[in-house]
Formats: C-alpha cells, sequence, structure tokens
C-alpha cells in the first residue's frame, strides 16, 4: 500500500507523469471543465470534499512553482483566500502568484493536464498549479 498522504490512486499517477511547468487545476463544483482535458471528479456533494481537504494532500505530493487564482476571490471570498495561503505556507512552498479574471482563469484550463473537482460550494474556489522541480 502507498505510504504518502494522498491515497486516489488516479490523481496520484497524474501528478507523478507530470514534468515542468505543467498544469493540474483544482476547481469548486460550478467551474465549467473542458471536454478536451481530463477530469478527476471527487465530488460526492456540496462541500464534500471541500477545496483544502483536496489541495493540501496534493501539495504533499507536487512541487508547485506558480500559481493562478481569479482576482475575484479577493471581492468574493477572502476566507478561502487566506486558507490556501495557509496551505502553502504549511506545505513549505512560496510560488509565485498569478492573478487574471475568471474569464480569463477558465480558459486557461485548457492548458491544464487534469482538473480535480471538489465539492466546494463557495465563490472563485479554483487554483491552476504549474508544477515545479525539486533540484
Amino acid at each position: 500500500m502507498k505510504k504518502g498522504r494522498l491515497l486516489n490512486s488516479e490523481l496520484s499517477y497524474e501528478i507523478a507523469k507530470i514534468g515542468h511547468t505543467a498544469h493540474i487545476t483544482v476547481c469548486d463544483a460550478g467551474l465549467p471543465i473542458p471536454k478536451d482535458v481530463k477530469r478527476i471528479d471527487l465530488a460526492i456533494e456540496a462541500g464534500t470534499p471541500n477545496f483544502i481537504q483536496v489541495l493540501k494532500p496534493i501539495l504533499s505530493e507536487m512541487q508547485v512553482e506558480e500559481i493562478i487564482l481569479a482576482r475575484e476571490i479577493h471581492d468574493h471570498n477572502i476566507p478561502m483566500y487566506a486558507a490556501i495561503m495557509k496551505a502553502f505556507k504549511e506545505a513549505g512552498m512560496d510560488p509565485k502568484i498569478i492573478e487574471v479574471s475568471h474569464e480569463e482563469f477558465k480558459k486557461i484550463t485548457h492548458e491544464s493536464e487534469v482538473i480535480v473537482r471538489t465539492g466546494e460550494c463557495s465563490p472563485y474556489s479554483n487554483i491552476i498549479l504549474k508544477s515545479g522541480v525539486t533540484f
């Protein structure tokens, strides 16, 4: 049995196969997911699992050098922004932060290797994680 924190085999595989600068998107239950991007749907019901419950195990296995957020998060979901920043701090990472409009964010998701859908139902709870290197 795998010893690490992240137990979802499909998600663990996707993280293991990405290279430097590849994107993984973690999103709330409402973000439109492009048909041409692989989807890992973890949503069970509204709020389960929540966004941070999914983000933290991903950060335990993925080196992230840059994140992309919708700038609207500052006007509509300050608690989520704070939770995201705390999760990165706890993971020992200080990624570059890029903020774009929500419309631009949705366009950038088309470049993702995979999109992980959570059960989060709070606004703008979406992040694009750009893979870094560990050396």
